[in-house]
């Protein structure tokens, strides 16, 4: 079993940009898809972004394509989602997650649920 934990988060004018960072203990994230999802106050967790286990293959939510980027490095156990060009609309609590699943194209890989998630981490964006 994986422990995620996120950090990061905090308050930015809109325009500006965060890096959030998820660390991982308990088993080395190589096995695992790893998940970027956002809850905003009364909305369903949405998917943000997802990166395979080598990280060579991204997705990315229509809302964040070409303002946020997802990595990992599985020698540190960490994914990292750098997020510019913020927004409002980007104002939720993040969540870092895995999963074990097998399998290729953006609707396997941005569905809900994942595995295994982090406590979340509030990112807030001022106008």
């Amino acid at each position: 079993q994986v422990q995620l934990v996120e950090h990061g988060g905090g308050l930015v004018q809109a325009g500006g940009s965060l890096r959030l960072s998820c660390t991982a203990s308990g088993r080395t994230i190589s096995s695992y898809v790893m998940g970027w999802f956002r809850q905003a106050p009364g909305k369903e967790r949405d998917f943000v972004a997802a990166v395979s286990r080598g990280g060579r293959i991204t997705f990315y939510a229509d809302s964040v394509k070409g303002r946020f980027t997802i990595s990992r490095d599985n020698a540190a156990n960490t994914v990292d989602l750098q997020m510019n060009t913020l927004t409002p609309e980007d104002t939720a609590v993040y969540y870092c997650a895995a999963d074990l699943r097998y399998c290729s194209g953006y609707g396997c890989y941005s569905r809900y649920p994942y595995d295994y998630w982090g406590q979340g981490t509030q990112v807030t964006v001022s106008s």
